[in-house]
């Protein structure tokens, strides 16, 4: 299929250039089969989640419009951003995603494709420390950030009103390396973009926001300014779709859509419990995740929001054990001992797969895990009322974030007089969803990611389509 997509348009651009011998950037992307993109690691923008298994926003963004122009994806890391910039003006990449902000310095360098999201710039400290009120009051405390960034850009104009302003450019790392030296006490302040330090801040409990140095700025893709104009276009054009098609709203729901309000004394817990009591059970984590098919750190943070990971937790309802499984479910799953961590871990998984199995097939991922996640806790049935409810009040009952909209309801009478099993307390699955994808995201950065790029990368599921009714 993909070949002949490729065919297909490289005949339509034939036929259209056919009196021009000069060839357009989108012709050689499309002649040479590969869209290189130039990026950076980290869980934002692209990480390998199992080995061959790539994810992050910017990676998934890519493989999409890769396969709409029917290409290879080659992603690109290159060492600090002054070479990714570069990149775009040699021809080594055609763009930067990479969570880019679009400044005015930016632009009268490179061209934007649309705006997908806004962030805002804010100053990190350490918990402990001194916190600093505004950008003038930083002391003697050492301010270290990444050359050449939007970062530097701002404080640059900063400066003109705050002479003694004054940082440390760093050319070698990256945002998150930055974290770690604050984290670690060999540096004071650094700067970061708001919703990169919300994604990562689980893996630095230590660390603190002590004020917003920025108003919103917009993030959008980079290209090579020029007067060819013809990967913009379509660039332009692909977002206009996905905008259209909802593509856009789901993959910053997958991505941001669970990111809340920082726990430190939770965050300090796991990160405790990931040396101490984890290495017991992930060998079991593991078995579980390849007879089940879910990443191991899944089935790892479900048992962590469940049981803290202690096989002899038991709640006030007797649910028990290390995947909190009640005595029908266990008995159900042919467990013998409850307070058994293998048969645990082993049941649970297996009852989560066979929740995720019992819904309906177009019911994407992951959506599917979510929703999944949400029957475990709550039941089935329960979730189906969510589900039609949602569908009544204009949603869509197969995606995640509509759902968790409605789920809440079932705790009115107004709604649930509605629906045939009545009463639940729909919040629960709400805060234990959302959890969970804390957690994992936790175990996900402890791991410290960092991808080597392979030029050909296996595209993701595309869009959702037009969906029938819940049941």
């Amino acid at each position: 299929m993909r070949q002949i997509i490729r065919l297909l348009t490289l005949i339509c651009l034939g036929i259209a250039t056919a009196c021009n011998d000069d060839r357009t950037h989108l012709d050689r992307i499309l002649e040479r089969g590969e869209l290189r993109v130039a990026t950076r690691t980290g869980l934002t923008n692209y990480y390998e989640k199992t080995p061959g298994e790539f994810s992050g926003f910017e990676y998934e963004l890519a493989q999409h419009f890769a396969d709409t122009l029917g290409v290879d994806l080659n992603m690109i890391v290159p060492a600090n951003l002054s070479e990714m910039l570069t990149m775009l003006d040699d021809g080594r990449a055609d763009i930067a995603a990479a969570g880019l902000t679009m400044t005015p310095e930016r632009q009268q360098k490179m061209r934007f494709g649309p705006v997908y999201h806004e962030v805002t710039q804010q100053l990190i400290y350490r918990n402990g420390a001194k916190r600093p009120r505004n950008i003038a009051n930083l002391g003697n405390g050492q301010l270290e950030i990444i050359a050449n960034s939007s970062h530097e850009e701002h404080l640059i104009a900063l400066q003109k009103e705050i002479p003694d302003l004054s940082w440390i450019p760093n050319h070698d790392a990256d945002s998150q390396e930055l974290l770690g030296l604050i984290e670690l006490e060999l540096i004071d302040y650094t700067i970061t973009d708001s919703i990169e330090f919300a994604a990562i801040q689980g893996s630095y409990p230590e660390l603190r926001v002590a004020f917003d140095v920025s108003d919103p700025q917009p993030l959008a893709w980079g290209l090579a300014k020029g007067p060819d104009v013809s990967l913009y276009r379509e660039v332009m054009r692909y977002f206009e779709q996905i905008e259209e098609k909802g593509f856009l709203d789901k993959l910053i729901e997958r991505y941001y859509g669970h990111i809340r309000r920082f726990d430190y004394v939770d965050t300090r817990a796991i990160h405790r419990r990931i040396l101490t009591h984890l290495p017991d059970y992930e060998s079991w984590f593991m078995e579980a995740s390849s007879v089940n098919n879910f990443d191991w750190r899944l089935l790892a943070a479900i048992a962590y929001q469940e049981s803290h990971w202690n096989p002899t937790a038991v709640s006030s309802t007797g649910v028990k054990g290390l995947m909190m499984l009640t005595r029908a479910t266990a008995e159900e799953m042919g467990v013998t001992d409850r307070e058994d961590p293998y048969q645990s871990i082993m049941a649970g998984s297996a009852y989560l797969d066979e929740m995720r199995k019992r819904l309906p097939e177009r019911i994407q991922e992951p959506d599917r895990t979510w929703l999944a996640l949400a029957a475990y806790n709550i039941g089935l049935g329960h979730l189906e009322d969510a589900r039609i409810l949602t569908q009544k009040n204009g949603g869509n009952p197969d995606r995640w974030s509509d759902i968790r909209e409605n789920l809440p309801l079932l705790a009115q009478k107004k709604w649930f007089e509605q629906t045939r099993y009545g009463y639940a307390n729909g919040g629960e699955p709400v805060r234990y969803v959302a959890n969970i994808r804390r957690y994992y995201d936790i175990l996900l950065q402890h791991e410290n990611i960092n991808p080597i790029p392979p030029p050909v990368i296996t595209p993701p599921e595309g869009p959702s389509q037009a969906l029938p009714a819940a049941l």
